[in-house]
């Protein structure tokens, strides 16, 4: 079933390399996510929460690949609706449409309702013990993985045809997200503007998979390139923000 031979050639190993950079960029949304829903869990769990949730995004991603043919094919019309009393060409809604758009509600609606909660004062409501089951959690996790997914799985596809090399790229992508999504998540959750950055990144992509599912295309280097040029500049504020603490003065009791 699987082509192991290829994997001799040098260019089976370029490709595995560029893929799996492609998959960790493809996936910056999806750690962003995480960060923010596993949030909802109580400290003691969340490492866990962020573990089982990516290893069976994991597995659900592997299975669509294994099932390449059948998304490739989502994306052929279920329905047509006639726009010609509008002077619109005809629409085709295909599974894909109806998957991303689901997503991008889905998004927009968690992450609106995430910065309302910030801005209320819920971190101290979650405090008093109103956390997210971890059941919840996880299941978030992978819903909104398999909806991301379908942009790096079509993207594999356009870079290269062996499956065994996009599981691969996959797995390698997924341990590295596994392995700093901590980090990430602490990070995020411990500096307030760097969480409302990250939501408001959300709500762009949430509103990028809407567009998509109305077959609006919307090049992705532009919503990355204004997250990472609004990240640089929030870093460098906190960076400011450090500097400019007050200095404290020593009692000259002490000395």
């Amino acid at each position: 079933m699987f082509d192991f031979s290829a994997f001799a050639n040098v260019h089976t190993w370029v490709s595995l390399l560029t893929l799996t950079f492609m998959e960790i960029v493809l996936g910056i949304d999806n750690i962003i996510f995480i960060s923010i829903v596993v949030n909802r869990l109580p400290h003691e769990q969340q490492k866990r929460g962020r573990t089982i949730g990516l290893l069976l995004a994991l597995i659900f991603r592997i299975g669509l690949l294994l099932s390449i043919t059948w998304i490739v094919g989502l994306k052929e019309p279920l329905i047509t609706l006639d726009l010609s009393f509008m002077q619109e060409p005809n629409f085709g809604v295909s599974g894909r449409d109806l998957i991303l758009l689901a997503g991008g509600l889905f998004l927009l609606a968690k992450s609106t309702t995430e910065i309302h909660t910030k801005l209320q004062g819920g971190d101290e409501e979650m405090n008093a013990g109103n956390y997210q089951s971890l059941t919840r959690v996880i299941i978030q996790i992978v819903l909104i993985d398999i909806v991301f997914s379908f942009d790096s799985i079509l993207t594999a596809v356009g870079l290269v045809d062996n499956v065994l090399v996009m599981i691969a790229a996959v797995i390698c992508a997924m341990g590295i997200m596994l392995a700093f999504s901590g980090y990430i998540s602490d990070f995020v959750n411990k500096n307030p503007t760097i969480k409302v950055l990250a939501l408001s990144f959300l709500i762009m992509i949430g509103i990028m998979l809407v567009m998509e599912a109305f077959h609006k295309e919307i090049e992705k280097g532009y919503v990355y390139f204004a997250m990472a040029f609004s990240l640089v500049v929030e870093l460098l504020n906190m960076r400011m923000r450090k500097k400019s603490a007050p200095v404290v003065l020593r009692d000259s009791r002490y000395d």
